[in-house]
């Protein structure tokens, strides 16, 4: 083998930051660079690691975690001797071998993320109790989506567990909307991590390996040029080159020992590794050439006895022609005796040679002779009967394949499999319109499961229409392939084209009642469509009629929680009615997650009414549902909206920290927790940040704007609209506000106007528009008419206020703006109740009573100082001192100290684990990161002098140390 050259900086970081446990190594580099000799320099410099290696096979479609399953089953015969808790379990689907020594399935979660947390964890376990201190993943550019989340799972733990982990990958053939690329950007207090561009060798390097390939003999400074000009300094390709040219007795050796080449105006070396790779095997025997194209067709490490039965060969012929291709070293032998290409560009090269009618041949002899193996292969077997154009074969088993992602939770790769066998040219002809239709129906199926919009949403949409254009399937197939037509072209921005696809798949799935309800509840929810109210309502009419039809529980609690909070956000309060029927206990896990989504919804509902206690309530039975079935969502929606709530009511000490542990916590990558920036912009601009503030809010603004998330636009236009009329831009106020007010007025749901309304009325009185303020007010008072919900009621009764005050009509505007004061405090809504109060503060000097107006003003300022509104009570006292009244300056110092007593959120934890909580149920109830947790605790304990949980406990009850404060 040649020398290791050029390599010394990679290979010290590698070695420096492994050393470190976990670590993650990304080693990124073009074809032959060289990413797996780094890699196995350094195994063999540390023989004592226990390593788990393996490398992602450039399959069409992988199979879900596949490198991981082979690494493992290489790694271990059985699992028997294992100790493994009850959540190794989820593994069986992917160990079906191992099943009698796994323990039992568990209840499926029908929360994608949640299972997949399940999975991954128990994944972690296994490496455990394997022992696995590093995990070697070759080729990751390959890797399937599952995969790829796991590794994610591993980098992203707090604190940092499992084993190390070293990828490889090419960044040219990394496809595009892959997640590998989050590996890299990952930040922040993780596992120690280093990542590893391997550049091209220089002339010096290049002369220093095909040195080592001559014996450490001199080489030519010509022939180096020559050869680092032709392969770019690509060690593979110099490897390759130099073999060529040593087969071809293109080099020679001088007298005076130094290799060179025979001429340097008649010799052509080739560019490209492929000429050299079918140069070679050209001088193979018959039977070794046969070996080497059923070992490209194969594509993967395979042993002997694979390798000749695809060939067609056996007697002592195939083990001559084994060594033959082994001697010249275009197979290796690697671990379990398996031979493979020694790079993937070697076997593409022979691959693409095969004539394709011999191809085809090979093909279906490698899955006739699959077929016998176990387990089965199933995922190797569709790629083989497809390349050989077997129809049938290619169907049953991309559908066993399909069957085995979607038991692991992996609908990616199931979703492209039965894409591309929809798509295949000629399919057509070779299925009937049935077949067609039933493959179609699950494709829609599955497509709307897959949570991250991509371009295979788009490629999807093209198969589903082209079957529905083709004809000819049956109404139930039609009706499911609309239905998930309809989803998929919702979330790609069609809405209305998708909405149209959902009411025609309503009228046809009459033989599903269960679904059939659901598309109609889901036309008659209002948030996220520009449909008018009306259009709401007569698909909220038509689901309710059709609900007692429904049989499956999970419907029903699915159904009645979405239609309750659906009437509520239309502004008809009959939906409290409806909620009160919900269920409150779910017998099977599917029936609990649609228990915690109809709380979150009514929760939702009860904030825009403004029933904080009921939403309180609510968004707390949804959140102790999903922590107890680790359900991921709805929990973050539900914590996010906690948060928000927080905002709105006042409950505004420790809001900054709990909110950015929730920001925290998220994805980086994922979409924006719109509650939690609301939450983060609108406490940094009043604290005075306008500009901080404002950054934050716009940029979910334009998130929830550009993802049509329609109630969540209006909020957070009236909190960048509040941030420019703190900065006397009311015109700048009016644009921002505009658009979501103009959809508000469109719909004709004024239930939401609780938040915009104020802000748009008091922007527009400041821009001196009387007449669209006054059109304001109208359509606001004829928009709640019949609606008794006491928050958009409040702020009608503020927005009246502004009106009577551009009037001129002083007294009258300030009485008005004490209902309003007297309105927002009873929800409660402090900020909202004291900036109303400000407002009939003003109105009574205008009014010619200054004495009794800079009294409320007075009262105004030292309430907005106590709630922590800055910026609000700055702008007061301005006016204050502008009218000679004097106010003293608040305190501006950091947070004050509270030195060796517990603060409020470190009573909080104590309390927590007091009651045997871990730090990461701790972390959960509270909102907060397992790493704020772990911080407040080891506070709590070095204050009151204890070094263990169970000291800390027996403190707390023997002296209580102040926790009930």
């Amino acid at each position: 083998m040649p020398r290791f050259v050029g390599r010394d900086v990679p290979l010290a970081r590698l070695t420096d930051t492994l050393d470190h446990p976990p670590a993650v190594v990304l080693v990124e580099g073009e074809a032959g660079i060289g990413k797996t000799r780094l890699v196995t320099e350094w195994l063999d410099a540390h023989p004592g690691r226990r390593t788990l290696l393996t490398a992602c096979p450039p399959f069409r479609q992988p199979h879900t975690l596949g490198p991981i399953v082979d690494a493992v089953r290489r790694a271990t015969g059985s699992v028997r001797s294992l100790r493994l808790s009850d959540l190794a379990g989820v593994l069986r689907p992917l160990f079906p071998e191992w099943a009698e020594h796994l323990p039992p399935a568990p209840e499926p979660l029908e929360d994608l993320t949640a299972a997949r947390h399940r999975l991954f964890r128990a994944w972690l376990e296994l490496l455990g109790a394997l022992n696995v201190d590093t995990l070697i993943v070759e080729d990751a550019h390959w890797a399937d989506e599952a995969t790829l989340e796991f590794l994610l799972f591993l980098t992203a733990r707090h604190p940092p567990a499992g084993p190390s982990l070293v990828v490889t990958y090419r960044p040219e053939d990394v496809p595009a909307g892959s997640l590998l690329p989050r590996l890299s950007s990952r930040q922040g207090s993780g596992p120690a991590r280093a990542a590893l561009t391997l550049e091209p060798l220089d002339v010096a390097g290049t002369a220093g390996l095909v040195s080592s390939m001559f014996g450490d003999g001199h080489i030519s400074e010509a022939f180096a040029e020559f050869l680092h000009q032709h392969t770019e300094g690509v060690p593979l390709a110099v490897e390759e080159s130099v073999r060529l040219l040593r087969h071809r007795g293109d080099v020679v050796r001088r007298g005076d020992g130094e290799w060179a080449r025979r001429s340097l105006a008649e010799l052509q070396v080739p560019a490209m590794i492929r000429d050299s790779v079918l140069e070679r095997s050209q001088r193979l025997g018959p039977e070794a050439r046969r070996i080497l194209d059923a070992a490209a067709v194969l594509g993967e490490p395979v042993d002997e006895a694979l390798l000749s039965t695809v060939a067609g060969l056996d007697g002592q012929d195939t083990a001559d022609a084994f060594e033959e291709v082994i001697s010249l070293r275009l197979l290796t032998e690697g671990d379990r005796h398996r031979l493979a290409f020694r790079h993937a560009l070697t076997a593409r090269a022979v691959y693409d040679a095969l004539v394709p009618t011999r191809r085809r041949h090979l093909h279906l002899r490698a899955g006739r002779a699959l077929e016998s193996a176990r387990p089965l292969p199933v995922a190797r077997l569709a790629r083989h009967f497809r390349e050989a154009n077997a129809v049938p074969e290619w169907i049953r088993y991309t559908e066993a394949a399909v069957d085995l992602a979607v038991e692991a939770l992996d609908v990616t790769p199931a979703v492209a499999a039965l894409n591309d066998l929809l798509t295949e040219a000629g399919l057509e002809a070779a299925v009937d319109l049935a077949e067609r239709g039933r493959l179609g129906a699950r494709l829609a199926t599955l497509a709307i499961r897959r949570e991250q919009i991509d371009q295979r949403h788009r490629t999807v949409i093209a198969t589903l229409r082209g079957i529905l254009d083709g004809g000819g399937i049956d109404v139930r197939h039609e009706a499911e392939i609309r239905y998930g037509l309809g989803r998929l072209l919702v979330r790609v921005r069609a809405a209305d084209e998708g909405r149209a696809e959902l009411e025609r798949a309503a009228d046809q799935l009459v033989h599903e009642p269960g679904a059939r309800a659901s598309i109609m509840a889901y036309l008659a929810w209002p948030l996220t469509s520009t449909w008018p109210a009306r259009r709401h309502r007569m698909w909220l009419h038509r689901a309710t009629m059709i609900l007692p039809m429904v049989r499956e529980q999970h419907h029903v609690i699915e159904l009645v929680g979405m239609l309750a909070a659906a009437r509520l956000f239309l502004g008809d309060e009959q939906g409290w009615a409806v909620a009160a029927t919900l269920s409150t206990e779910g017998t099977t896990a599917r029936e609990r997650r649609e228990i915690a989504g109809a709380r979150s919804n009514i929760g939702a509902a009860a904030i825009v009414w403004g029933d904080y206690a009921e939403a309180r309530r609510q968004l707390d039975l949804g959140r102790e549902v999903s922590l107890t079935e680790e359900q991921g969502w709805p929990l973050m929606l539900i914590l996010g909206m906690r948060v928000e709530l927080d905002l709105i009511s006042g409950a505004w000490p420790g809001l900054r920290e709990k909110a950015g542990a929730l920001a925290e916590a998220d994805d980086p990558d994922g979409p924006i927790n719109l509650d939690v920036a609301r939450v983060l912009g609108a406490l940094r601009a009043l604290d005075g940040d306008l500009d901080g503030g404002e950054a934050i809010l716009r940029r979910a603004l334009d998130h929830a704007t550009a993802n049509d998330q329609f109630t969540a636009s209006i909020a957070l236009a009236a909190e960048v609209g509040r941030v420019r009329l703190a900065r006397r831009d009311p015109a700048g106020a009016i644009e921002v506000t505009d658009g979501p007010m103009r959809r508000l007025e469109a719909k004709g749901v004024w239930v939401w106007g609780t938040e915009i309304g104020p802000v748009r009325a008091q922007a527009l009185a400041a821009a001196g528009e009387p007449a669209e303020l006054a059109r304001l007010v109208a359509a606001f008072t004829d928009g709640l008419d019949g609606c008794p919900a006491p928050a958009p009621r409040a702020a009608l009764a503020a927005c009246q206020a502004f009106l009577s005050e551009t009037s001129g009509e002083f007294a009258l505007a300030a009485a008005g703006f004490e209902r309003a004061v007297t309105a927002f405090g009873a929800l409660p809504r402090p900020l909202d109740s004291l900036l109303a109060r400000e407002g009939a503060g003003r109105c009574l000097i205008a009014a010619g009573d200054p004495g009794r107006g800079l009294a409320v003003l007075g009262e105004v300022f030292r309430d907005l100082t106590e709630l922590g509104a800055r910026a609000d009570a700055d702008r007061v006292a301005g006016r204050l001192r502008r009218d000679g009244v004097e106010v003293p300056r608040p305190w501006r110092g950091g947070r004050r100290g509270y030195g060796d007593q517990l603060s409020p959120r470190e009573r909080e934890v104590v309390r927590l684990v007091v009651a045997g909580h871990t730090n990461r149920q701790i972390a959960a109830a509270l909102s907060r990161s397992p790493k704020t947790v772990s911080s407040q605790l080891n506070s709590a304990m070095r204050k009151l002098g204890v070094t263990s949980r169970t000291a800390l406990a027996v403190a707390v009850v023997q002296s209580e140390s102040g926790l009930t404060d």
